[in-house]
């Protein structure tokens, strides 16, 4: 391999970093530039917001039926569909058509889909090139030209069909794909052929697989107790290496990934072939809140694919994609929505594929019980709109009839009129809209970084193969746990991922923090060293480090990579809440607690019977510190306020975010205009206090109402609900 490029790379990102700190400390250049393409920066410049619903059709409907749905989709802010459903008898050709006619894009991308804006196109139409954005979006020259791109890819579409004897070109990714096998570990007869031959290509030769599979260490052999031999010897017994040895498992797992991303790959390109403006939706019908490794799934590089092909998208359902938070709603709706943005740092994400009401027959489990109005759905918006989210495409306008989801997720009452959630949706769309170019232009601006892995997680999906499956939803938990605590007090954070660490991103944040990272790529140290020298502040919890990157222990002994950064080695790996008691100022602790021998570091907390429990190393300008419990898992389930504190606590040190908010939960985003904080009430009727330690604004406003506010004042929040407010500069 040419090192060249990459080295280059390396340096052009390390010198970047060093120069423009200063003047960008949140590295939104940096940022902007890891998902950059001549797609994104389409995207960027059109700076597309739509908001759309699926429309429904229900027997009975025609011509009429239809074009009144539309008019009262336009009239109430909606902009595009996100999906159409016929009768019998009805093309969705037609429907698109119709829509067209009423002013109603029939995709979910909206303007998104537009021919590119260069300078050939506006000289060709007429158009000044100085003119502003705004004006050029509005302009009926522009308007007439792309409605008739968009009439021609209809027509286009039609055409491929009868062509290809197709129902319809895929324009979305497929997250799961069974032609490997089941879930987890297994793999068909085809699945194991192309598995074979693509541990060959990875390792190259039999010694190096052997290494990488642990092949040397005493008790993960095959029943012959020797390593493999030879390839022939691999096809013949690697079936054989069980559940003990945890990398080889691993690799099942990368293995579905990859396979499934060339499939993606393959399908954007049929794609583009009929529809170069068009935008395909990578992610797929999966809640982000599942062991998505386990499930072969590795949504951050189809989120890089898309780099090139299109949009980011989770799949977002009440009663589908939130069993795992126990059914709460309200602080895991940022969570998903945050996890998703920040797999495309700088790309065009946003939720294709989200409830529009009431569901309770139809979901991935019985007796799940939601209310879903005009309140929760302000909930939900805004928490995807704070956490970057451009658009949403809402599951449905119109509600099934009969059957299966009959009356559910629509906006649409079930006697299929306008509801007050509908009206409310409308109403956030087109404030969405009015700032469409302020959203685009906004980051967020975290104190906080919390760390994911996707290798991780398949460490921990690993050791699931001996039954037991619990373990494959630990590293979820924790991360839930770690951004609940945030999220209560209120302070800024993001996702940081193994990637964006090595693209040179770990300067912006005041913390990074490693929930639960059973399995640390030994690689990673040397950057997490260089980030505390730096003056970053690096927090890691139990039982981070037990692994490295091959599913070898980590060592920790003194004079390690690891005893260098923290300043102490882990003897062992213990345990609490069985036969032995572990308090850490009066929290009473379960799961993994770390024997920690310092050296180096300052003992900042004892547990109850004095042993180190929280250790602090200074390094440089920063300092490195080990929590010596599940610190983030303890916060995973509402109402533990002491393992919030104690995790606040040691995580933060000194730090302060620099803004507060009393009486509710605020988001925000930095626009060069203005700041847009997010304010969400998960409770009754109240008021809020919104203060800030080092932003001064011109102006205060409710983005939604337009309504003036006096800077200072309380903010008055309706029950169960939010509320966006900007703040001009």
């Amino acid at each position: 391999m040419n090192k060249l490029p990459f080295l280059f790379c390396t340096f052009w990102i390390s010198t970047w970093v060093a120069l423009g700190a200063q003047n960008d400390p949140f590295l939104h250049i940096l940022y902007d530039r890891l998902h950059d393409s001549p797609l994104q920066q389409k995207m960027r410049r059109i700076a597309p917001m739509p908001i759309g619903a699926v429309y429904v059709q229900r027997p009975g409907e025609g011509e009429a039926e239809i074009r009144a749905h539309f008019r009262s989709m336009k009239e109430l802010g909606f902009n595009c569909l996100k999906q159409i459903m016929t009768v019998p008898s009805w093309r969705i050709e037609q429907v698109q058509l119709l829509a067209l006619e009423e002013g109603i894009i029939p995709w979910w991308y909206g303007e998104g889909g537009w021919v590119a804006i260069s300078d050939s196109l506006l000289q060709g139409l007429g158009i000044p090139l100085q003119t502003p954005i705004a004006q050029i979006r509005q302009d009926a020259r522009m308007l007439a030209y792309q409605m008739e791109q968009m009439r021609q890819r209809i027509f286009r579409s039609m055409a491929y069909q009868q062509q290809q004897q197709v129902k319809a070109l895929q324009d979305r990714s497929v997250a799961y794909e069974p032609e490997l096998g089941g879930r987890g570990f297994d793999l068909s007869a085809q699945g194991k052929t192309l598995f074979k031959a693509w541990v060959k290509k990875k390792y190259g030769s039999i010694q190096g697989l052997n290494q990488a599979w642990n092949q040397y260490h005493s008790g993960l052999q095959t029943d012959e107790n020797t390593p493999f031999l030879s390839w022939e010897d691999f096809d013949q017994r690697y079936e054989k290496l069980g559940a003990k040895e945890y990398h080889h498992l691993v690799d099942i797992l990368d293995f579905k990934v990859e396979h499934s991303l060339e499939n993606i790959r393959r399908t954007c390109e049929t794609y583009h072939s009929v529809h170069p403006d068009g935008v395909f939706r990578g992610g797929g019908e999966i809640g982000l809140f599942h062991p998505l490794a386990w499930y072969g799934v590795d949504l951050e590089r189809i989120a890089d694919l898309m780099q090139t092909y299109g949009s980011f998208y989770p799949s977002v359902h009440f009663a589908w994609h939130f069993g795992e938070t126990n059914y709460e709603l309200v602080r895991p709706f940022y969570m998903q929505s945050a996890l998703a943005n920040d797999f495309f740092k700088g790309g065009w994400a946003a939720t294709w594929e989200s409830t529009g009401g009431p569901q309770q027959f139809s979901g991935g489990k019985g007796g799940a019980y939601f209310t879903v109005d005009a309140q929760t759905m302000t909930q939900f918006l805004l928490s995807q709109l704070a956490a970057g989210f451009k658009g949403w495409g809402t599951w449905t306008w119109s509600t099934r009839s009969a059957g299966w989801e009959a009356g559910e997720y629509g906006l649409l009452d079930r006697n299929n009129q306008v509801s007050e959630r509908a009206i409310r949706c409308g109403q956030i769309g087109q404030a969405a809209n009015r700032y469409r170019d302020e959203l685009w232009q906004a980051h967020k601006e975290p104190l906080v970084g919390v760390f994911y892995d996707w290798y991780n997680e398949a460490y921990w999906a690993s050791m699931t193969e001996a039954g037991r499956t619990e373990f494959k939803d630990e590293p979820i938990q924790a991360r839930i746990g770690v951004s609940r605590a945030l999220i209560n007090a209120n302070i800024p954070f993001e996702y940081v991922t193994a990637t964006d660490l090595r693209n040179g991103l770990a300067g912006r944040y005041k913390v990074i923090y490693l929930p639960a990272v059973l399995s640390l790529n030994q690689n990673l140290i040397p950057l997490l060293k260089s980030y505390v020298e730096k003056g970053g502040r690096l927090v890691m919890d139990a039982p981070t480090g037990y692994y490295d990157e091959n599913g070898v222990l980590l060592s920790t002994a003194k004079g390690s990579l690891f005893q260098q950064l923290f300043g102490v080695s882990i003897r062992d790996y213990q345990g609490a809440g069985i036969n032995r008691q572990y308090l850490l100022n009066g929290q009473k602790l379960e799961g993994f607690v770390l024997d920690l021998d310092p050296q180096q570091a300052t003992v900042l907390g004892h547990f109850g019977a004095g042993q180190a429990a929280i250790t602090q190393h200074s390094l440089g300008q920063g300092t490195a510190v080990v929590l010596g419990y599940e610190a983030a898992k303890s916060c995973f389930k509402a109402g533990n306020k002491q393992a919030e504190a104690n995790l606040l606590r040691y995580a933060l040190g000194t730090l302060k975010a620099p803004y507060q908010c009393q009486g509710a939960i605020v988001y925000r985003l930095a626009a060069p205009q203005a700041d847009h904080y997010f304010l969400i009430n998960d409770g009754p009727a109240t008021t809020a206090l919104l203060q800030f330690t080092t932003y001064k604004y011109r102006s205060i406003q409710d983005a939604v109402s337009g309504q003036t506010l006096r800077q200072g004042a309380a903010i008055p929040l309706e029950g169960h609900s939010g509320r966006w407010i900007r703040c001009e500069k």
